[in-house]
């Protein structure tokens, strides 16, 4: 298994690399990766509904589907409408910044839900538990997705240096997820959270996020920007690489739970050997906002 997993992931790194490349010269930032961050929108809000059906809650599928994919897609606007954002209104909408978008998203797939509810309703007993898993879709898949895109828009760089910010955070956390499986098989003795993920560690969690942190704090000083390997670029690089990595074994375990919590391994067998498309993501979704606020305040240095 663990053979199949590196085959796998080896060809889904290439393949990340080669949509990045396409993506840096692309004419608009973002091109290229907002089709992907739909395509996964929509994958991951069946499995959203699967975890729900399993616990015996059956949201409607028209509020979880279009209810994760509205908040992608109002990110995604900026990139389809180009420089026509900044102007004083965008097809009747009033001039949004980043977040704004977001925001707009996330409040349309709310009321969506809320609208497929109250059309089907029949009698008390189910509306509000199906409401609430469809507004999970919105608000962990949709928003969280949303904030991926929006780390991929926050500097408005066509060229390579507009990737960096979402291309550092998934080699961070990626790296960090790594490090803390490898490190906790080796030496991993006392469970970090039994009930929620068994397998992990303290000591891989602690080893592997440490020797994660300082790879990124050598390595990214080295290859981004012209300031070189300091001591002070180092620090700002690995409290980058510290706080994505603590965000990302945060999502882990929140995904953990809505697995635990609908009695299954794994969100879904799509792809053998690493789950459903939540599985691969989970780490990610919790550290792209962190990691958004990062580079708002300047925390990493270019």
């Amino acid at each position: 298994m663990l053979r199949w997993r590196l085959l796998i992931g080896t060809f889904l790194v290439a393949a990340l690399a080669g949509l990045f490349w396409l993506d840096v010269h692309a004419e608009r930032p973002g091109a290229y990766l907002a089709p992907l961050a739909v395509a996964a929108s929509l994958l991951a809000a069946g499995e959203i509904m699967r975890l729900g059906r399993a616990r015996g809650v059956a949201p409607h599928a028209v509020a979880v589907y279009v209810g994760a994919a509205l908040p992608v897609l109002a990110c995604v606007a900026p990139i389809v409408f180009g420089e026509q954002q900044n102007a004083d209104a965008v097809a009747g909408v009033a001039n949004l910044s980043q977040l704004g978008w977001l925001a707009g998203g996330l409040i349309a797939g709310l009321v969506v839900a809320l609208l497929v509810e109250m059309r089907r309703f029949e009698q008390p007993g189910g509306a509000t538990a199906s409401l609430a898993h469809a507004a999970l879709g919105t608000l962990y898949v949709g928003g969280l997705l949303g904030m991926l895109v929006q780390l991929r828009l926050i500097r408005g760089d066509a060229g390579p240096l507009g990737l960096i910010p979402l291309a550092s955070m998934i080699a961070a956390v990626k790296l960090s997820d790594t490090c803390q499986y490898f490190v906790g098989k080796s030496c991993g003795r006392t469970k970090l959270a039994p009930r929620l993920s068994p397998g992990k560690t303290w000591e891989g969690t602690l080893g592997g996020i440490g020797v994660a942190v300082t790879l990124v704090a050598i390595a990214l000083p080295l290859l981004v920007g012209d300031g070189g390997l300091t001591a002070a670029r180092a620090l700002r690089w690995g409290g980058y690489a510290l706080a994505v990595a603590i965000a990302g074994l945060q999502g882990d375990l929140g995904e953990s739970l809505l697995k635990r919590d609908a009695g299954v391994k794994d969100s879904s067998d799509w792809l053998p050997g690493f789950g459903g498309v939540l599985d691969m993501l989970d780490s990610l979704l919790l550290a792209a906002p962190v990691a958004y606020l990062c580079w708002a305040r300047g925390l990493p240095p270019l």
